[in-house]
Parts: C-alpha cells; sequence; structure tokens
C-alpha cells in the first residue's frame, strides 16, 4: 500500500510538472513575439542562443539569423534583435530610452551596482556625473595625456626589445600591459608596473578568468554564486579571481589614501579624486570600490584587444601602412594630443578598426518599458527584451560596402548612416564613459608604434597563424589565440 502511495505521488507530480511545461509553451506560441521572424525553436527556449554564448559565438549567431530572417529577429522566447536604426533611436533615447535588462546585474563580479551594470537612472546619473568629467576630453588633455604618452613609449620600447630576444613580440601582451598601467595609474595615482615586470602577474590572469566568467554569470547567476563550493576548477577558480579583483580595487583605493594623507598637497589627482572629495554629494566607500572594479576591468581588454586588432590589420595591407607611415613620418619629434588629431588617416584607421572590432559588439539588452511599444511594425509587451548589437550594425552592407573588408579610406566620406549606425562604445545615455581615454590611447600606441616599427609584418614565428586572430566575443571581442605575434621587419 505504501509503494502504491508513493507511484501516486511520484505520477502527480509528474503530471504536475508535465502540465506546467504544456501551459508554458503553449502560452510561448500566443505570445506576441511569435509573430516575429526568427527559428522555430526560440518561441519555446533560448538553449540555444545560450549555447553560443558559452561558446563566444552569440555575436555571430546572431549575425546568421539576421541575414536569414531580416532586420527583426526573435533570439528567444522573450528576446527580440533589431538592427534597424530607428529602432535604435528609440530603444537608445537620450530623452527617453529604456532601462537595462537584469542581464547587467548578473554580468558583472562585485556584488554592487556601478554605472556600466547598474538599471536605475537615477544611481547612474548621480555616479555618471562625478565619474565624467574627469574623463571628459579636456580633462583627460591636462590629466591623462601624459601618463598615456609615458606608458605608450615604454611599452614600445620593451616590443623592440622582445623583438631583438625572441625575433617577435606579442603585441597582445603588450598592449594588455600598457592598458592596464594607464587605468592603474589614471585612476589610483600609481602603475601597476606591468610594463616593467613584462609577464603576467596573478592580476592579470585574474582579469582574464573574470572576462570569461562573465558569460556563465549572465547564464547561470546561482551556478557561479555557489561556484566556491563545487568540484568545478574552471569555474572555482574564475569565481576566486573575481574576489580578488575586489581586493586588488580596495587595496588601490587605500594605497592612494595613504600617499594623500602623507602628502596631501603632492599628491596626483585621478578619475576619483572628486569621489573622495565631494563629502555629501560623493560615493560611499563600497560605492567607489565597485566603480573601481568596474574601471579595471573595462579599462584594459578593451583597449588592448582594439589595438592588437588594428596593427595586425594595417600590417597585413602593405598598402595601408605605407599610407600611415608616411603620414606619421610627417609628425615633429615632440608630437602631442593636437597633432594626432589633426591626422585624417590615421584617424581613418582608427575608425574602421573599432567598425570591424569593436571592443564590446555584443547585445546590448534593454528592457520593454510599462505599457510595451511597437518597434519596426511588431509589437512588444512589457518586461520583455529588446537588444542591439554593433556586430550586425557595423556589417550591414547598405551602409558600409564590402563590410568585411579593412578599407579605412572608407571614412573620407562618412555618410549620415554611417555616422548613425557607428557605435563601438555603445549609444545613447549609456555610451562608455571612458571612449575618450581610449580613442587617446589608440592614437598614441599606433603612432609610435608605427614610427619605431614602419616595416613591421605579421611573424610566422612559433606556428603564429591567421587562426591565431579568429575573433571570440563573450561580450569583449578577443583574438582566439590570446596572442599576436609582430616582427620588425
Amino acid at each position: 500500500m505504501g509503494t502504491d502511495l508513493v507511484y501516486v505521488a511520484v505520477l502527480a507530480i509528474l503530471t504536475l510538472v508535465g502540465g506546467n511545461v504544456v501551459f508554458t509553451l503553449f502560452k510561448r506560441t500566443r505570445s506576441p513575439l511569435s509573430a516575429i521572424p526568427g527559428p522555430w525553436y526560440s518561441k519555446y527556449t533560448d538553449l540555444i542562443l545560450s549555447y553560443h554564448w558559452i561558446r563566444g559565438h552569440r555575436a555571430f549567431y546572431v549575425h546568421d539569423l539576421h541575414r536569414k530572417y531580416g532586420p527583426v529577429v526573435r533570439l528567444s522566447p522573450t528576446e527580440v534583435d533589431f538592427t534597424a536604426l530607428t529602432a535604435v533611436k528609440r530603444i537608445h533615447s537620450f530623452t527617453n530610452p529604456f532601462l537595462k535588462s537584469p542581464w547587467y546585474k548578473n554580468f558583472v563580479s562585485s556584488p554592487f551596482p556601478n554605472v556600466f551594470s547598474t538599471l536605475d537612472p537615477v544611481f547612474h546619473a548621480r555616479h555618471r556625473r562625478l565619474l565624467s568629467a574627469p574623463l571628459s576630453d579636456n580633462s583627460l588633455k591636462t590629466v591623462g595625456a601624459s601618463v598615456v604618452r609615458e606608458r605608450s613609449e615604454l611599452t614600445v620600447q620593451r616590443i623592440g626589445e622582445e623583438m631583438k630576444v625572441r625575433g617577435c613580440a606579442d603585441v597582445l601582451k603588450w598592449w594588455y600591459f600598457m592598458a592596464t598601467d594607464i587605468i592603474g595609474e589614471l585612476s589610483f595615482g600609481d602603475s601597476f608596473r606591468m610594463v616593467e615586470i613584462g609577464k603576467k602577474t596573478q592580476y592579470a590572469l585574474d582579469l582574464e578568468r573574470v572576462a570569461m566568467l562573465g558569460a556563465w554569470r549572465s547564464m547561470l547567476p546561482t551556478l557561479v554564486k555557489i561556484a566556491y563550493y563545487l568540484p568545478l576548477p574552471v569555474l572555482n577558480e574564475a569565481a576566486r579571481a573575481g574576489q580578488r579583483l575586489g581586493l586588488y580595487a580596495e587595496k588601490s583605493i587605500q594605497r592612494y589614501r595613504s600617499m594623500e594623507a602623507a602628502d596631501p598637497h603632492n599628491v596626483k589627482p585621478t578619475l576619483f579624486t572628486k569621489l573622495y572629495r565631494a563629502g555629501d554629494e560623493g560615493l560611499s566607500p563600497m560605492e567607489i570600490k565597485a566603480e573601481a572594479q568596474a574601471y579595471l576591468i573595462a579599462g584594459t581588454d578593451t583597449t588592448a584587444n582594439t589595438l592588437t586588432f588594428l596593427i595586425w590589420s594595417v600590417c597585413r595591407q602593405k598598402d595601408i601602412q605605407k599610407k600611415l607611415v608616411e603620414e606619421l613620418a610627417g609628425l615633429p619629434e615632440d608630437f602631442g594630443e593636437q597633432e594626432l588629431r589633426s591626422l585624417p588617416y590615421l584617424d581613418q584607421v582608427i575608425q574602421e578598426t573599432l567598425r570591424l572590432y569593436s571592443a564590446a559588439p555584443s547585445g546590448l539588452p534593454r528592457e520593454v518599458p510599462p505599457g510595451g511599444v511597437d518597434l519596426e511594425g511588431y509589437y512588444m509587451p512589457e518586461g520583455m527584451t529588446a537588444t542591439t548589437q554593433a556586430y550586425s550594425f557595423h556589417r550591414d552592407p547598405a551602409i558600409f560596402p564590402e563590410p568585411y573588408r579593412f578599407n579605412p579610406s572608407r571614412w573620407e566620406h562618412e555618410t549620415k548612416e554611417m555616422k548613425e549606425a557607428f557605435m563601438p562604445f555603445g549609444c545613447g545615455a549609456r555610451i562608455c564613459i571612458g571612449l575618450h581615454l581610449a580613442q587617446m590611447e589608440l592614437r598614441n600606441a599606433t603612432a609610435l608604434f608605427f614610427r619605431a616599427f614602419p616595416n613591421a609584418k605579421v611573424s610566422h614565428l612559433e606556428g603564429m597563424s591567421d587562426k591565431d586572430m579568429e575573433p571570440t566575443i563573450y561580450f569583449l571581442h578577443v583574438p582566439k589565440g590570446e596572442r599576436c605575434l609582430i616582427q620588425a621587419s
């Protein structure tokens, strides 16, 4: 009799679960999103999308769907991606933008929100107001230009030293060290000395792991939270790396405050100085720590990866390299930011690199506001996710002819559509706060590199090939081989 009761209980549970599954699937077939073009399975599940996300192929997968189904594609039962410029203007409007989706809270490693991850527009406006002034174009010309120049010069010197010993240099590694040192010195008043050390420290390894973990965290946040206690070495170590990054940020802040206390009149101003001295208008210690941690992550891989793809792309096309080198040769020996900004072809090379190799070309998910909206002829209920991705906009053949060709000269005659579709730093009110710093680093490092190595070429030593440069995109655009070997001639 007891066994029969167990069977009845199990049958009842299975019936209930099965009934809920059937009901959920039925509801999804009746959803307003079911009328939107897309693969049949996207009506019922996001498993295929998640599979490509974990592999670092989501951007490519979504782009292929657009080529098959058009400018509006259903990705999952609750998410739709758009490549129409009219949709982008509505989603990322400056006056009434869609809010960021909860995806961002899971993607970052810090348990506290920051200017990147927060969903709250009031929080974002307050933090951005305090953080944006030191990162403005005018402020960086006086505060950041010397740091960027000094670190760039030292990095190019170290690249040359490695070329002499090794026969080639891994420029990805060196740009990574350079960007890490620059964001460290500008944020905390002291460099991490990565360029001097010349090899990956525990800090550098932790940054790499945390970037990879973002995909897992955004998809399976609960699993990542308990990864410390599970026998899963990759997730376990990545989770601990995120914890250590919080400690790096905290120690860096403490070190700066100690320097300020010891000699308040001679301590360097940093990107966070305003936060420390803003009194009641400033941020709490935990808020500053969260922003510092975000800076450490966002200010390294992004610039390093973009610079690497730029050097690789230019070195593969000798006509482009020759034109760039000739323009750079006309610079005075003591050139500065003003002279670099006056070079049209350097700017075009950077623009084209940002088009094809945007640091963060993945989807930018936004939540449909209360009441729902009509987008491109389709109704989306409130709470659904509307996404746009730079990867697809930057490869629209109607806007960028021969979209997969690295062609800086296309920017000689920039059209209105090119300008509107260009979003390497995001768009709208939530555009990347560090875009001026990134562009300053790109200008200086590119100019110094090709003035030092005008005949540089992609190396084939140590098995280096184009396969190493095939892109992987979790959220950031990175070379699959995690290296880029370049030799002097």
